[in-house]
């Protein structure tokens, strides 16, 4: 028998993603096996062909449901004024980051264990995302309240720089939420050249 007795599909599935998601960010994806995944979840590891065709499979749609994820939580509001927009989107992106610290992790380190297919697929929803930071960019630099002589590298490296902070904030740590978007909000805007 696959599953183990009392376990429901609708339960077990998303335990299995949780599972992978987890031991992908702390291990690595080439250090889990399948079998790891299965015990973590409390079933025999051919049930859970009956959730994902292979490890594959689960970290492509890991990835995609936390790029897709991403995309819908964002909410840029075009209208508003270029600085305001990209106020929104550094406390968006570290507060979202930290939220999902796992998934973020993941999606930075991991993409390099995608097959061709479902890494490109991953990469255009990741530029969909890069792309409404550089608009924003654009319009602080055409609007004149923003200096910078290449938007589309400073997107990167803003994202670069506002992602990392998942890689050191502690929760009851020395700054709070809050306070780190604040003290980040004024770098950014030092970096884009708005004082």
């Amino acid at each position: 028998m696959a599953r183990t007795t009392g376990s429901r599909a609708e339960i077990t599935g998303p335990l299995v993603r949780d599972a992978a998601l987890r031991l992908f960010a702390r291990h690595g994806y080439a250090a889990v096996s399948m079998r790891q995944i299965a015990a973590t979840v409390g079933v025999q590891a051919g049930a859970l062909y009956a959730y994902t065709p292979d490890k594959q499979a689960l970290l492509a749609n890991l990835l995609t449901d936390h790029m897709e994820n991403l995309l819908a939580a964002w909410k840029d509001g075009p209208d508003a004024p270029p600085l305001e927009r990209l106020e929104a989107f550094v406390r968006f992106h570290i507060a979202y980051s930290l939220d999902h610290a796992d998934a973020v992790f993941l999606s930075y380190m991991e993409l390099r264990n995608l097959s061709p297919a479902n890494f490109a697929a991953v990469a255009a929803l990741r530029g969909r995302y890069e792309d409404s930071l550089t608009a924003i960019l654009r319009a602080g630099a055409e609007a004149g309240a923003m200096r910078l002589a290449d938007p589309r590298l400073t997107t990167m490296a803003l994202i670069g720089m506002l992602t990392g902070v998942t890689n050191w904030f502690r929760e009851g740590g020395r700054l709070d939420r809050r306070a780190v978007a604040d003290h980040y909000w004024g770098l950014v805007r030092g970096a884009v050249g708005a004082g």
